[in-house]
């Protein structure tokens, strides 16, 4: 494959719901343009951008990943990005480096919740977007009625240039709305026909439509076209192009990409009217003294290449794919990352076409391409050069939503799980793994429950361990209510040296979560140097409450009278003697539990705004207030609810909006838990402790 200049290079992002069929139009891509000798099918498992063995078995893209081809003096970079909203990072990864969306709409789905999503994050990342209705000839599919859709949503900027011709529910030729032109397909080829009677006024109707729309978007077409004249050919083509590119037309064609019918057209389109890399906007940068920089899409200028994707292959190892904004990448010239202040030697750069490798001597500015083996260099990194280093502006990735605790099948196993989970962190930067001392679980975070157990089940395959997914245990805490005052006497005669310690103390409600000690000891009837004793043995038993073992908070000792031995006292002695006054006065000082409460924000669509209220309630929730969102049709609900009924809000909520909700969330405080869930709580810690 030769290089390309970035005007003759078309960075396309594939987006839209699950099954829409996007892997499927870039496999058709791909086998038109000669890339590939035959066409695979997700359900065989053979297609060229989902290569890994879990994308196989479960028939979804799980990954973001590209293939290049070339077309007609063209290189297409064809980035195919997951439908499933559990993979929200992967798309806007893939979002970044492609120049235009080009969001795949299944023809029988009207606007679907992947659609809505894929044009509000193109709008909010000023991508432009182009529309495809495929699967056209599948039962209950329906292009017009999924257009129809299309433009009551988002208004005339829906623009149809593709017509379908159907007969006995089959695509057998499309109308160019642009050229006023059909065409047939018969024997795997188009060819020119008059447009179908049925059609000619829907087409004309259209095609006015799009002239009106390419006018919008240039001053110069407008007052042509409100003064009656006709455009020219060129500047009807060089209208469409600058309207693509302003993002004043969401072009809308139609494909049935299993049968490789309209794909051609399609890619036609892309050659002569999408934005190529040349016409990237600007990317800032950073340079080492925080001085930011407009990089312009030139070959000769700085080194600054972004890292988007990184895969795992079991016999290649570490591939880095990345988009280079500016400068070059040349084989056998280092490449420096600033963010670890380490060079990576740069041994065979390539293109890619799903896995495969295609050997090149270097990828120029605007292009996409991938190194192996770097050491130090992950996703969402730049590559720039040591002797003038720049850093683009990393992916704000999403964060996790749902914590579930891992456990591993075999135990023994727990080790060999983390150090598997960890490298795959390299490969999917949205999820988080630690271990929490207080429940003495492996937690695991992530966006949804489809991740997670894709995680889980790349680990089985990939590490050769097998993990569960269970709920996260709640960390609940514990306090007191009133005031009392104990004493802890630790005595021990064993034949030799013995062992004296006693304490009075007062135990009463704090106001810190941390252990408050205090003393007012007269006389020296308790030494001072026996005093941080009495409070390591107070912070010691303060981790284990009486109630469920849960820490204690919001707790005040004071320490007011004891005594002593003048030979057998030491400072263990006054460590368990306040262990003792800690175990006989907390059960007399009211203990509570106290759960955890968590802070919401809900963004919903206005349809929904009752259900996810009414549920709230249900989860002992309180709202807070409550208002229209910046994305329209959209209501925030802020409330406050106990953690112990959110464990899986993220599927509840998903489950309960078809997936075009979503919340973050953080903690807020500890409330005293009701009676009822108490008791609850403390009978699960005393049967797990028999």
């Amino acid at each position: 494959m030769k290089s390309y200049p970035a005007n003759k290079i078309k960075n396309i992002t594939f987006m839209g719901h699950g099954g829409s069929g996007k892997t499927t139009v870039i496999e058709a891509m791909l086998y038109s343009s000669g890339a590939i000798k035959r066409m695979g099918t997700v359900e065989s498992g053979n297609t060229v951008s989902d290569f890994d063995a879990e994308e196989k078995r479960r028939g979804i893209s799980t990954n973001t990943t590209y293939a290049a081809c070339e077309w007609k003096d063209n290189k297409f970079n064809l980035i195919d990005t997951p439908g499933d909203f559990d993979f929200l990072g992967e798309q806007m990864l893939g979002m970044r480096v492609g120049d235009v969306v080009l969001l795949v709409a299944a023809a029988k789905d009207g606007v679907a919740v992947g659609t809505e999503k894929t044009i509000r994050l193109a709008a909010k990342n000023n991508k432009p977007l182009a529309i495809v209705i495929n699967q056209v000839d599948e039962p209950n599919a329906n292009y017009e009625k999924t257009l129809t859709a299309l433009q009551e949503q988002y208004g005339n900027k829906v623009v149809p240039i593709v017509m379908p011709i159907m007969e006995n529910g089959k695509m057998v030729g499309l109308v160019d709305v642009l050229a006023e032109q059909a065409y047939e397909f018969k024997d795997g080829k188009s060819t020119e026909i008059d447009i179908p009677a049925d059609l000619e006024d829907k087409a004309a109707e259209y095609h006015e439509m799009l002239l009106e729309q390419i006018a919008e978007s240039d001053d110069e077409l407008m007052t042509k076209y409100f003064e009656g004249e006709s455009f020219t050919v060129e500047e009807e083509q060089e209208g469409l192009r600058h309207a693509i590119q302003s993002q004043s037309i969401y072009p809308v064609l139609a494909t049935s990409s299993a049968d490789n019918k309209g794909v051609i057209f399609l890619m036609d389109m892309i050659a002569n009217y999408f934005p190529s890399a040349a016409m990237q906007e600007s990317i800032v940068a950073t340079k080492p003294d925080g001085e930011e920089i407009e990089l312009a899409c030139d070959e000769n200028g700085p080194l600054a290449a972004f890292i988007f994707k990184t895969v795992i292959d079991p016999f290649v190892g570490r591939i880095s794919m990345y988009r280079v904004y500016s400068g070059k990448v040349k084989d056998g010239t280092p490449v420096y990352n600033y963010a670890n202040d380490q060079e990576e030697r740069v041994n065979g750069v390539y293109y890619l076409q799903g896995k495969k490798q295609i050997s090149t001597n270097e990828v120029v500015a605007g292009d996409i391409g991938a190194l192996t083996k770097l050491n130090a260099s992950i996703t969402n990194q730049t590559l720039t050069s040591k002797s003038n280093p720049v850093l683009v502006k990393p992916v704000n990735l999403p964060s996790p939503g749902l914590t579930l605790a891992v456990e591993a099948v075999v135990s023994g196993e727990e080790d060999k799980i983390m150090q598997g989970f960890n490298r795959m962190r390299d490969e999917d930067p949205t999820f988080e793994l630690r271990n929490d001392p207080e429940t003495k679980q492996m937690l695991i975070s992530g966006m949804g429950e489809v991740q997670l157990d894709v995680l889980c089940q790349k680990l089985k395959a990939n590490y050769a361990t097998e993990a569960r997914l269970i709920e996260a245990k709640v960390p609940y805490r514990e306090t007191i209510r009133k005031m009392v005052e104990v004493q802890g006497r630790h005595k021990k005669q064993s034949g030799g040296s013995g062992q004296f310690g006693e304490v009075w103390i007062r135990f009463e409600p704090g106001t810190q979560d941390e252990l408050e000690f205090d003393e007012e000891i007269f006389g020296g009837s308790v030494p001072k140097n026996y005093h941080p004793a009495v409070e390591k043995g107070l912070e010691e038993a303060s981790k284990s409450g009486v109630l469920a073992g849960y820490p204690v908070v919001r707790l005040k000792a004071t320490l007011y009278d004891g005594s002593i031995h003048p030979v057998d006292s030491n400072e263990m002695s006054f460590i368990l003697a306040a262990r003792l006054a800690y175990r006989n006065g907390m059960p007399k000082a009211d203990p509570v539990l106290l759960e955890p409460i968590a802070k919401l924000k809900v963004t919903v669509p206005d349809d929904y705004l009752g259900d996810i209220m009414g549920d709230m309630s249900k989860r002992r929730g309180r709202i807070l207030g409550m208002g229209a969102d910046s994305n329209v049709g959209f209501q925030s609900v802020e409330a406050e609810a106990p953690m112990s009924e959110l464990g899986k809000y993220a599927t509840d909520l998903k489950s309960m909006t078809q997936g075009r909700g979503w919340f973050s969330m953080e903690f807020a405080r500890y409330e005293e838990a009701p009676r009822d869930v108490a008791d609850k709580v403390i009978e699960e810690a005393n049967r797990e402790e028999e």
